[in-house]
């Protein structure tokens, strides 16, 4: 077995969850990962942790969702029970075909996820890591060779993460720090939000591997202008592009997208809080270099902003401060290399992907 896997089984058990000799593991995985999920138990059995494992299939979920009526999407209690019981969730993500469920009715995804929702409440409150097996499903759709999308998944997540840590610490204090924050891109975009009481938080190889953002989450009613996200996003096997969006009193009262507008209006149904920003993200992992329609990857690519509707991060979230909630979480990408700023209190924090701490900022 290639030893760059084994390398990854040892940070997500020793660095993003922590694992002990007491913990109850969770691993939640598709076929075409078994290597890495073998890793993983060879891990846990040295530390002494009790793993379960949960195999994924896209096909069965397809099947499931498309002879499913919406009204009868019901959370099931068996799994939060489960989820309930245990320690640590390691969720690891790879295809063989990323669109095996692009025929499921959208509406169908938005009462799933409503479902869900208690479940994903109670993860978010245990020890828990989100990553990426190298799949060929994954690679196609990045346009590479299985190989080299292996050693740009390998590259992103085996580096020196406390550099990564400090790379990032001034910017998540100046947005901990900060009151207002503004995004500008060319002519089409130009958003402003308050972020007081928030607090901004350093992704740097915790709840995601690979790590490499600093975010925060936005006061809900505060969000005001207009904002293209110029790059595309994977939603329930479909490609959406050119989403454009626009924020009054922190609501979305005008939305678009060039390609499957019905899948971004389902996923704005779900609830009220759909249509509201629950974070904004910067990309800061030089490493991640490229597009590769993975958001896990591609939300921490450098000169990047991302924005999410729906659910607030409660990390970034002051005690006694509203912030909004959903059962969806959705982020979406700007490309901030060219004619781009982000503002904190109208002071220019970076410019044209270059932050201001940085050589090379003007």
């Amino acid at each position: 077995m290639d030893q760059r896997i084994h390398a990854h089984a040892e940070i997500l058990v020793e660095q993003c969850t922590e694992v002990g000799p007491d913990d109850d593991v969770l691993i939640r995985a598709p076929p075409v990962a078994e290597d890495l999920v073998v890793a993983l138990y060879r891990k846990l059995g040295e530390i002494g942790a009790r793993p379960t494992l949960h195999w994924g299939s896209a096909r069965a979920d397809r099947a499931y969702a498309r002879s499913m009526n919406p009204e009868d999407y019901r959370t099931a209690e068996h799994e939060l029970a489960e989820m309930e019981a245990t320690d640590v969730v390691i969720l690891i993500g790879g295809s063989a075909n990323l669109s095996e469920t692009s025929d499921v009715d959208p509406a169908m995804n938005a009462a799933r996820a409503t479902a869900h929702d208690p479940i994903l409440k109670e993860r978010i409150g245990k020890r828990w890591v989100i990553t990426q097996y190298p799949a060929p499903g994954s690679a196609q759709k990045a346009e590479m060779p299985t190989d080299a999308y292996a050693d740009f998944v390998w590259n992103a997540v085996d580096k020196d993460w406390e550099a990564q840590r400090e790379f990032q610490a001034e910017m998540a204090d100046r947005l901990t720090d900060g009151e207002e924050v503004r995004i500008v891109s060319g002519d089409t975009t130009d958003l402003t939000m308050s972020v007081e009481g928030m607090l901004g938080c350093n992704d740097w190889g915790t709840r995601n591997m690979p790590a490499g953002e600093v975010f925060t989450a936005p006061v809900p009613d505060s969000v005001e202008g207009e904002v293209l996200f110029d790059k595309p996003l994977m939603r329930n096997g479909r490609e959406i592009t050119d989403v454009y969006l626009r924020f009054e009193g922190g609501e979305i009262v005008d939305f678009d997208a060039a390609a499957h507008v019905d899948v971004l209006e389902a996923t704005l149904d779900t609830d009220a809080g759909a249509r509201r920003l629950g974070e904004l993200g910067i990309g800061m992992n030089r490493d991640i270099d490229r597009f590769t329609y993975n958001m896990l990857f591609d939300e921490k690519m450098g000169d990047t902003v991302h924005l999410a509707t729906g659910d607030a991060i409660d990390e970034c979230v002051s005690e006694g401060v509203d912030a909004n909630e959903s059962a969806t979480h959705v982020d979406m990408i700007v490309d901030m290399s060219d004619d781009s700023r982000i503002e904190v209190d109208g002071e220019v924090v970076q410019r044209d992907g270059t932050f201001r701490f940085e050589d090379g900022f003007e």
